[in-house]
């Protein structure tokens, strides 16, 4: 599995998907990170193994603490992939304004040829 595929299966779940925007505030202990989850502190430490194992975030060790924090390098990757489809559908939405602008308000206008 390549590292796009390895970060967008782990996008997939999502508990991992509120784990990243949680992170996205700062770095946070796994204590910290299964507060606000109804799981235990061992499923959510998986689910930060899988986010680990994809490379989106990495663990700091300061002392006995484990904060984990993300890999804004990996987040910004992942993100510019999906450039190319955002770009496609702006231009198809561009272009539906552009049809819808150019129609008659009047809407016995639009059947008559």
């Amino acid at each position: 599995m390549n590292e796009l595929d390895a970060r967008l299966a782990a996008l997939a779940d999502p508990t991992r998907r509120a784990l990243i925007q949680r992170l996205n505030e700062g770095e946070a202990t796994v204590a910290e990170l299964a507060a606000p989850f109804a799981i235990s502190q061992p499923a959510i430490s998986r689910h930060l193994k899988v986010l680990e194992q994809a490379g989106l975030i990495e663990t700091r060790v300061d002392g006995t603490a484990r904060p984990r924090r993300l890999r804004q390098q990996a987040i910004t990757e992942t993100a510019d992939w999906f450039g190319p489809f955002f770009a496609a559908l702006d231009a198809r939405f561009r272009a539906l304004d552009d049809v819808l602008a150019a129609m008659p308000d009047d809407p016995d206008e639009r059947t008559k040829p």
